[in-house]
């Protein structure tokens, strides 16, 4: 299964301790459904154990009659399309209207009246998470989404997410194929939203996945870093040792070094591997780094006189 059916999993395996946050969970199910309407519910999933939740909270709540259905499969995805819908008008109106909406509304909206208990905010977006989100699988990226029907419930949601006192969240938006996206990119939001709306283990994975990337980012880069010293330092090395080999056949330049530069071009002769300060190690007077490079430009310049 994906990451995001797993973390809708983990989600429904919550029990709300109280009716509140039971009833503010089955109005963010319901709000973000396909059809939320005074003669029309219709709630449509991949996840048999969000459908289940679903099925379970209006049962434990209204009592009416449910129907579900299952389709076929969606494009990209391995599990069917189910279907939960409510076949009795009166069941769909009195679920309707007991979120404080009328058949004259003319569109949905948020209504604050249903989330203003304690803990029901996080129960509502529990709920509006299993209807309508998704996030990616860490591993591949970071992305959460929220794909909403209509403008102003998707502005409602924006500004519900912007208003969440425990995380720093900061949700942009954007239209994609007629449905309004709410959306994160960031790792921590994503995690921080998460643990907010009670999927722990989720959050965890997210951040424990962030973790073991950095240390292999740090790792790759330390590798590149020594590989490219190490080059370097064998360019360097190849360039002296030349110049080196030809200098000695001149004995008259030879002859003339002193014996500072005469011992430098024999450790780099037999050391071609060897960094400057691993050859500062081996003279005679133990030079730094410095003082070998030193020495080395200066043996350099004598290929010009060869």
């Amino acid at each position: 299964m994906s990451f995001s059916y797993d973390t809708k999993k983990e989600l429904t395996e919550i029990v709300p301790e109280i009716n509140s946050l039971s009833l503010a969970q089955c109005y963010g199910m319901l709000l973000f459904s396909k059809k939320f309407a005074y003669n029309e519910l219709v709630f449509t999933t991949e996840n048999k154990y969000v459908c289940d939740n679903l099925s379970n909270l209006l049962t434990n709540l209204y009592t009416p009659m449910i129907e579900k259905t299952s389709g076929l499969r969606v494009r990209n995805s391995k599990n069917p399309l189910i279907t939960v819908k409510l076949p009795n008008e009166d069941d769909c109106n009195r679920i309707f209207e007991s979120f404080g909406y009328s058949k004259s509304d003319v569109s949905l909206r948020l209504n604050r009246a249903n989330i203003s208990e304690e803990g029901q905010i996080s129960a509502f977006l529990r709920g509006a998470f299993l209807s309508c989100g998704s996030v990616t699988n860490p591993e591949k990226g970071y992305h959460l989404e929220f794909k909403v029907p209509f403008r102003n419930l998707a502005n409602d949601l924006l500004t519900l997410l912007c208003e969440i006192e425990e995380c720093n969240l900061t949700p942009k938006s954007v239209t994609r194929q007629g449905y309004f996206i709410v959306y994160f990119k960031d790792s921590e939001q994503i995690a921080d939203f998460l643990a907010y709306i009670g999927a722990y283990s989720s959050s965890m994975n997210i951040i424990n996945t962030k973790i073991t990337k950095q240390v292999k980012n740090n790792a790759v880069r330390k590798v590149n870093s020594e590989i490219h010293n190490i080059n370097k330092t064998a360019e360097a090395s190849a360039k002296q040792i030349n110049a080196i080999k030809k200098i000695m056949k001149c004995d008259n330049i030879y002859n003339s070094l002193s014996p500072e530069l005469k011992e430098i071009a024999q450790l780099r002769l037999d050391n071609p591997e060897l960094s400057l300060r691993a050859l500062g190690e081996l003279t005679s007077d133990k030079v730094s780094r410095s003082g070998v490079n030193h020495r080395l430009k200066k043996l350099m310049s004598y290929i010009d006189e060869v």
